[in-house]
């Protein structure tokens, strides 16, 4: 089994070029998981970046499969910023003919105390050991533990696109925003539950806003987070969703919205 570690490592080519390597032990259905994708172009702006500041957001737009077994560039560039907030784009490409398979736009932010404010609430849920396991499909399904608590395989179709599950690396690495990108599209597409069932289904783009604190991922450790999503809209193609993955000790870590592209 591939640790994310392993498969997010960047060998150097230059102070902002950088070589992945595309773990087939991260592969989705039919090539590289978007959740392996975010989090190896967030790494490799990571890479690049001096100094203390942590992400805020990242958008990825998957242009191209990216292949298992390949070795693909990504070539960082700052775009521009201040002493607090940092624009960043991460561009991956093939190695051979240099095709662009996706792009990433990064915020990187200094974060300072604040007053707080939380719209939402960590809704209730079962202790996930009371729950069945489930592994998504593709070898990148082997590296992720959800005890799902509502959207399994009988509720497709139904019209309801709202889920929630339990999920953690079964490596038990520990979170951080790397990981947090990563997880951030394990979802099932919502087209699944609204539409006729499972159908061809891809992600175009996704954005992912980390809210967590140091202290909030020291806290929840390698411990199971709680996803939840809800589609938008489906319509003429595309289909939307927007999501949440809350610590087990309630903080909100990060939402995302995805927009698919489905047939």
């Amino acid at each position: 089994m591939g640790s994310l570690d392993d498969a997010v490592a960047l060998d150097a080519e230059g102070p902002v070029r950088w070589r992945a390597y595309a773990d087939p032990d991260h592969e989705s259905i039919n090539a590289m998981f978007g959740g392996w994708t975010s989090a190896v172009s967030l790494a490799a702006v990571l890479a690049s970046a001096p100094g203390p500041l942590t992400p805020s957001a990242l958008t990825v737009n998957f242009l191209g499969a990216v292949v298992p077994g390949t070795r693909p560039i990504i070539d960082v560039e700052h775009l521009g910023g201040s002493r607090s907030i940092d624009h960043w784009r991460a561009d991956l490409r093939t190695s051979g003919d240099g095709t662009l398979l996706a792009t990433a736009s990064v915020v990187l932010t200094a974060r300072r105390p604040t007053e707080e404010h939380d719209q939402w609430t960590r809704p209730d849920a079962p202790d996930p050991d009371t729950l069945d396991e489930f592994h998504a499909p593709g070898t990148q399904g082997q590296q992720t533990e959800l005890r799902r608590l509502s959207g399994a395989e009988d509720s497709f179709g139904q019209g309801d696109t709202r889920t929630s599950a339990w999920i953690r690396m079964v490596s038990g690495r520990p979170h951080d925003h790397v990981q947090l990108a990563y997880l951030a599209d394990q979802f099932a597409p919502r087209s699944f539950y609204w539409g006729m069932g499972p159908r061809p289904s891809a992600t175009i783009t996704m954005s992912v806003y980390f809210h967590a604190t140091d202290d909030d991922l020291a806290e929840a450790g390698g411990d199971y987070l709680l996803n939840e999503a809800t589609g938008t809209r489906g319509a003429h193609g595309t289909s939307g969703q927007q999501g949440r993955l809350w610590s087990p000790a309630g903080p909100l870590l990060a939402t995302t919205e995805q927009l698919a592209w489905y047939r």
